[in-house]
């Protein structure tokens, strides 16, 4: 297939330009209007209890979850006279706007001291903006254009969910555009210290620059028949860039490799195609797969990053496989052009067969790295994996949460709102749970009696419902017009405060409500709840999610390499190269080492549940990629030479520089997401180039190379008819020329 794909491309090269240029050009055009789509959150499950009392409480009260907070501001103290004339005036006002529900304050609740601050010259406007997620976080926008600021001798700041949603969604663009910004000037002179010609140096970006629009006009598409959450935009953007240079990095090298060799620009394409293209086909794949993965979990930003990181990889590799070809064509042998410095040239697989060649390789770098280890493989392959064993440890004490306001940076408002919030005002009764009951509520003796019961549960401060309030066991106050607001018809619902604004508290409080009988259906809600739904749906699915991606991998491992050994020890391999970045990212992020060293975040001493479970799903598919890389030339060695050392080392000396210089350039791009003013994404910036730096020096140096000479020719073994399968279907790379056994055992035996 990819034989009969070179010829049509080098036939039609120039159409081949100009339709890709085409659908680059419209796909960047809607890109322009992608975020208007896109949508902030999705970090709670849709299927869960917490959602349902939600919708119930939407439907059967008119009520949403409060999602709207007004930090108020006043030089004198809010019980001043004009300070209270003011706070009442504007309460009146927000309540009176279109898509805005259930306003109060701390001057229309009977000044409700969990409204004031405690300097006295701060009070809180609560109310709830209604509307699907794009929907109010645009009516917020315009409510903060007109309300934000000073006004009657007052300093409003919005705040609130639904605020914080329209920041992480504004954030998100800049930092996309910000990330584009600092890593393409970079990688551009990577490149051209990589290649040492400039229009080498450019293939990999152009080729990169129509993928990632490419992905931006399928995402708009997907953006406008489904929910797709912000944070797709970063990975579209940061991510394909980052696969498009690398899949383009090992493409153009096989090119000039075949072209030294003495091949012809198409029969060097054709080469190319057949050979790296086998591995960029087989390497988008894995990424894919691994992305996808991530569709199992309910939650929409995991899904919507699932979504997006497939894509990118799978249009990465079309443009690598298709655009790179025809822009080969077209240049020909003038690839070398702009040549800024000369490279000592190293052996090349057409010249393999030469006895100068074999002395070449086996003196390079990596073989000689390769040999050594293979001589001592013992020691070797337990330091190392002692040593990141060791980086990874941290992880063993993750506190897992779900993200809030302290992941934007300090000059977001509903970030200054948050914190001064929680460090001036009792925030317990705003962390209210709602406990839904869409029937049953005409029984008012049912009521009561399930408040009561509920108040005695340790952390409660106190329950309210259509019966009045109750704490301790026992009714603290009696019903009365303020309390009305609970019932409908027969349906009835019960805000449960607790003691404290603590989110351990809150959640095991969400277990113990749950865990009550009551005499008719009740749902729990809130942020607690959705927080602890969110969690649990995470726990449910990962099993799913990594079945798919570990029985995947082995198939397609096995299809790249005919072995039985090699899937299970790649795959061991990937996670393996994993520790270092899921420890940095508890010691980082979780802890507060080393903070400064990545701009403006704030540890919260958790790290949001959702961050590891995306980040193994992207760190995952690119350790793989390497891991093809390697092994896909290595198994073109075995082929060759026969010896299960000399594939090894011979293999690595031939993907040596290459790969390194991938892992070079696209660690380049993922360090662009630290510059990112959200700390989630800033995590990927940490955790992505470890992963890829980690798998390409240590594991492929010498835990690879030490692995496989203890499998010896066990390592390439297959049952007979898995080999026949292999030989049928098997993703093969296959070498431009035949070329004569070598004995590659040499530089073992001395």
């Amino acid at each position: 297939m990819l034989d009969r794909l070179a010829g049509f491309v080098v036939r039609k090269r120039l159409a081949v330009l100009v339709v890709g240029l085409l659908l680059a050009v419209v796909g960047g055009v809607a890109s322009t209007t992608l975020f208007d789509k896109l949508t902030a959150g999705g970090f709670d499950d849709p299927t869960s209890e917490s959602s349902r009392a939600i919708t119930a409480l939407d439907k059967r009260f008119g009520q949403g979850l409060p999602n709207l907070t007004l930090l108020v501001t006043s030089e004198g103290r809010v019980d001043d006279p004009s300070v209270t004339a003011a706070g009442t005036e504007l309460t009146r006002k927000l309540g009176d706007e279109p898509g805005v529900a259930n306003v109060s304050s701390y001057w229309t609740t009977g000044k409700a001291p969990q409204l004031r601050g405690k300097s006295g010259h701060k009070a809180l406007i609560m109310g709830t903006v209604t509307g699907d997620d794009t929907t109010s976080q645009k009516r917020v926008a315009e409510l903060a254009d007109r309300y934000e600021g000073s006004r009657d001798g007052l300093e409003v700041t919005f705040g609130g969910y639904t605020k914080f949603q329209r920041e992480l969604l504004e954030q998100g663009q800049k930092d996309a555009t910000t990330g584009e910004t600092v890593a393409i000037p970079i990688t551009l002179v990577a490149l051209v210290f990589i290649f040492g010609s400039a229009v080498a140096a450019a293939l990999p970006l152009a080729v990169a620059l129509v993928a990632m629009m490419l992905t931006m006009g399928l995402t708009w598409i997907l953006a406008s028949v489904t929910t797709v959450g912000s944070l797709a935009a970063s990975v579209v953007t940061l991510l394909g860039l980052g696969l498009a240079i690398d899949y383009s990095l090992l493409m153009v090298s096989r090119y000039r490799e075949e072209l030294r060799s003495g091949l012809a620009p198409p029969e060097a394409i054709r080469a190319m195609l057949t050979s790296a293209g086998r591995t960029v086909t087989f390497s988008a794949l894995t990424v894919a797969v691994s992305s996808l993965a991530m569709a199992w979990f309910p939650l929409q930003a995991v899904r919507s990053m699932g979504y997006a990181g497939a894509l990118t990889a799978l249009l990465s590799g079309a443009s690598s496989l298709i655009v790179l070809p025809a822009l080969l064509a077209l240049l020909g042998n003038r690839i070398e052009k702009g040549r800024v410095f000369r490279r000592r040239r190293t052996a090349t697989a057409g010249g393999a067969g030469s006895e100068a060649a074999a002395r070449s390789v086996e003196s390079g770098f990596w073989h000689r790295l390769a040999t050594t280890v293979m001589r001592r493989p013992v020691p070797i392959v337990t330091i190392v994996t002692g040593f990141l064993l060791l980086l990874g440890a941290p992880f063993l004490g993750i506190n897992l949460g779900m993200p809030d306001e302290r992941v934007m940076p300090a000059s977001s408002s509903a970030r200054q709102v948050a914190d001064t919030v929680r460090a001036e005002f009792d925030s317990s009764e705003q962390n209210a749970l709602q406990v839904v009951a869409p029937e049953g509520g005409s029984d008012r003796a049912a009521v009561g009696a399930y408040a009561k019961r509920l108040s005695e549960l340790p952390h409660v401060a106190a329950v309210r419902t259509a019966t009045g309030t109750y704490a301790e066991g026992r009714q603290a106050a009696p019903p009365d017009q303020r309390y009305a607001r609970f019932a409908s018809g027969d349906a009835v619902y019960f805000s449960v405060v607790p003691e404290t604004a603590s989110a351990d508290d809150a959640d095991r409080l969400v277990g113990e409500i749950r865990s009550q009988k009551a005499p008719f259906e009740a749902l729990v809600g809130g942020a607690a709840a959705t927080n602890h739904d969110a969690a649990a749906a995470l726990e449910k699915w990962l099993p799913y999610a990594l079945g798919t991606v570990l029985l995947t991998m082995l198939v397609l491992l096995f299809l790249v390499t005919g072995s039985v050994m090699l899937p299970f020890l790649a795959l061991v391999l990937s996670a393996l190269s994993l520790t270092a970045t899921f420890g940095a990212l508890v010691w980082v992020f979780q802890d507060g080492h080393l903070a400064g060293l990545f701009g403006d975040f704030t540890p919260t001493g958790n790290i949001a549940a959702t961050i590891p479970v995306m980040l193994f799903g992207l760190a995952f598919g690119l350790a793989m990629d390497y891991q093809v890389f390697l092994l896909s030339r290595m198994r073109e060695e075995y082929e060759l030479t026969g010896s299960p050392t000399a594939a090894v080392a011979q293999g690595l000396e031939r993907t040596g520089r290459i790969v390194t210089a991938a892992a070079v350039a696209i660690s380049v791009v993922f360090l662009a997401f630290t510059v990112s003013g959200i700390s989630l994404v800033k995590a990927y910036g940490v955790g992505l180039p470890l992963a890829v730096l980690m798998d390409a020096t240590l594991i492929r140096g010498a835990v690879l190379p030490a692995a496989m000479r203890l499998g010896g020719r066990a390592t390439w073994w297959a049952p007979a008819p898995l080999r026949r399968l292999h030989s049928r279907y098997g993703l093969r790379e296959e070498p431009a020329a035949p070329t004569p056994r070598r004995d590659g055992d040499r530089a073992l035996t001395g």
